[in-house]
């Protein structure tokens, strides 16, 4: 079956069901700047693969005229909903509430940066169309990201390649295409120190990628700042392996040898050739190695206790103040 046939038999099907084919989930936080050029680009591909989709705009607590912007495109367009929280949730968060007020038969999450092109959509699609339940898009070149940032971005996901059971595919954003049936399956994980790109590989389902190269920022700044990276790379590392805990005990285990060998050797020197005065480099050396230890452990462990803390809390995930072009009920 040709890809044609195949979306108009699916459109045929949603124009009694009321469900789209397509929702394209676009989290927005301070992209004012950004959106007249993401609809111009985007909107065009959405129309050439269907006349069947949706575009859920989450407004994530904006401060400028974001949320403005986004309610004169519902304005223009039925098929543009928006999704405004009450305060900046973060975009995790916020990509779970677009997720969770689509109704498409396949999710795409998307930037609002158009560093994702998207004509890689129609790709996505056809293969969507053969039966893979996710499609993702993977990078070919970060040609608009600097040399520290691809460095670091290499060695965190190696890092974390190794250490989690759950494979999570290196230079693969949030970009991709769900099948309804993964995004019902994603709405089972409540937890909330949310890390998506684990979340999304741990569900599963048949994966197949597609491969593009990531253009530089359209306009406006990067919300993702050095703090927020490193909050998101411990969210990912501690969220999806205890390797961290058990580091800890092999730790301890291999300095305890080393500490007992040591007080052997003492002991013996003692017996043997006497007592003589101890170094006062070598007791501060030892203290404040093993103090540093200590603490790392120490904060380590913290890291897992705070998010059981912010488990048992079971707080929502977000809260929505306004909603336009959306069914009620959700």
């Amino acid at each position: 079956m040709h890809t044609k046939h195949f979306l108009q038999m699916i459109a045929d099907k949603n124009q009694s069901g009321q469900s789209p084919l397509l929702s394209i989930v676009i989290p927005m936080y301070n992209e004012a700047e950004s959106i007249d050029v993401l609809f111009s680009q985007l909107t065009p591909v959405l129309q050439a693969i269907t006349s069947s989709w949706e575009i859920i705009c989450i407004n994530d607590g904006s401060t400028d005229g974001t949320l403005a912007g986004i309610k004169h495109k519902c304005a223009q367009d039925s098929r543009v909903k928006l999704v405004s929280l009450s305060r900046n949730f973060g975009k995790e968060a916020a990509l779970t509430a677009g997720l969770a007020h689509s109704s498409g038969q396949a999710v795409i999450p998307f930037d609002a940066d158009l560093q994702d092109p998207p004509e890689v959509i129609t790709e996505m699609v056809t293969k969507w169309k053969e039966g893979h339940k996710v499609v993702l898009a993977t990078r070919k070149s970060r040609r608009g990201d600097s040399l520290g940032k691809r460095f670091s971005a290499f060695m965190y996901y190696k890092l974390l390649g190794r250490m989690s059971s759950t494979p999570i595919p290196p230079n693969t954003g949030d970009f991709r295409l769900m099948d309804r049936q993964v995004v019902n399956a994603l709405q089972l994980l409540p937890e909330r120190t949310r890390f998506m790109k684990g979340l999304f590989a741990w569900a599963g389902f048949s994966t197949v990628q597609v491969y593009f190269d990531r253009p530089s920022r359209n306009s406006g700044k990067t919300k993702q700042g050095l703090c927020k990276l490193w909050q998101l790379a411990k969210d990912g590392l501690f969220s999806f392996t205890t390797a961290p805990l058990r580091m800890t005990t092999y730790l301890g285990i291999i300095i305890s040898f080393f500490a007992f060998s040591y007080a052997g050797w003492l002991l013996v020197r003692t017996i043997i050739f006497g007592v003589d005065v101890p170094g006062y480099a070598s007791i501060m050396a030892s203290v404040l190695c093993m103090g540093g230890v200590q603490l790392v452990c120490l904060g380590i462990m913290g890291e897992y206790l705070g998010r059981v803390y912010q488990e048992s809390k079971q707080r929502p995930l977000f809260i929505v103040e306004e909603t336009l072009g959306l069914d009620k009920a959700k």
